[in-house]
């Protein structure tokens, strides 16, 4: 268990950092577990039904090494607990880079620092660092390390949503996340414990970390420290907790992936709340995409006869264009609708 007591972000503009009505201490336990040892139908199923109802659903099993997963996450304590001097001049993001505060550059903002690497592979190569100098390089040789893990568990979620849905070939998904050209990320998110100035403004609200979004992606793989405040939103529009779990994953459905079975999947909604404890929450996402030029559209093996696609067909550029001139809450699909 580890124990974060890092040089703070700055706590200037106050008011910017937004509330949300208080949500019950009602925790969700009804997120679908995946056992990714177990590659049978009913299993694969679990899958399915999880990505229609959920679209998210948590894995366990996956053969990650918790040992190494706890050396990553030291080494990720150790860069946020640096003085803020130092951090700042790695910033800000464009895209790659340190981050605080300052979420886009649509005027979202939330309480937690970050930074984001492309993983694509020449931008992970060493002579990239340029991107975000003064990384030590035993995170960036963990951080490659960590991404081939977890893109490996995302294609064989896919493949396995390919077997269960029966598409044309197993690789149909997952061969765009393995493409040398595939547009992913990985984002190390720091959510510290709020200052009693920060705390004061909030009215007794509950203060953003990071907003209501959905991922643009094909699918994410989250994984967090112990510390609580991600949230999910329900079909029916209730805003519910779930419980954090270092030795599993939680994994998204993004947009791109509700298009591609036209809408049978659903694309997660998903906020963090900041942490009011004397812990940082710390969280690492692989954001797995396709390449820039690929063209996403329902799939034809997905859809039935005489069904109609409820999407515009885009590439990936284009929706990504989309996201980026957005704000986090907005419901980038409305404009790829039919």
């Amino acid at each position: 268990m580890t124990m974060i007591l890092p040089a703070l972000p700055v706590v200037h503009n106050l008011p910017q950092i937004k509330t949300c009505k208080p949500t019950s201490n009602y925790t969700f336990t009804g997120i679908p577990v995946v056992d990714l040892s177990d590659h049978t139908h009913p299993n694969k199923n679990i899958i399915v039904n999880a990505c229609k109802e959920f679209g998210f659903f948590k894995v366990i099993n996956h053969g990650i090494s918790m040992n190494f997963l706890t050396t990553l996450e030291q080494e990720i304590v150790n860069f946020f607990k640096l003085p803020q001097q130092e951090k700042d001049k790695w910033g800000s993001p464009n895209p790659f880079g340190y981050g605080n505060k300052n979420i886009g550059h649509n005027g979202d903002v939330g309480w937690l620092e970050y930074l984001l690497f492309s993983t694509n592979p020449q931008l992970l190569s060493q002579n990239s660092k340029s991107i975000i100098p003064g990384i030590q390089e035993s995170l960036w040789i963990l951080v490659n390390e960590y991404v081939t893990a977890v893109k490996n568990m995302a294609c064989e979620v896919l493949e396995m949503i390919a077997d269960e849905l029966h598409l044309e070939a197993r690789d149909k998904l997952s061969k765009l996340i393995r493409d040398e050209k595939s547009d992913s990320c990985f984002r190390l998110n720091n959510y510290p414990p709020c200052p009693d100035q920060l705390q004061e403004t909030s009215n007794g609200s509950s203060l953003i970390g990071f907003g209501e979004h959905t991922d643009p992606q094909i699918l994410s793989v989250l994984r967090s420290n112990e510390v609580s405040g991600f949230q999910i939103c329900l079909k029916d529009g209730a805003w519910v907790s779930i419980p954090p779990d270092p030795t599993s994953f939680f994994l998204n459905v993004g947009d791109s992936l509700q298009v591609m079975t036209n809408g049978r999947f659903k694309s997660v909604k998903h906020r963090v709340l900041a942490a009011d404890n004397l812990k940082s929450r710390v969280s690492m996402i692989y954001f797995g995409g396709p390449p820039l030029t690929e063209k996403i559209t329902p799939l034809s093996s997905v859809m039935e006869e005489g069904e109609e696609s409820l999407y515009k067909e885009y590439t990936w550029s284009d929706y990504k264009n989309c996201a980026y001139m957005t704000k986090l809450s907005d419901n980038r699909l409305e404009n790829f609708l039919k």
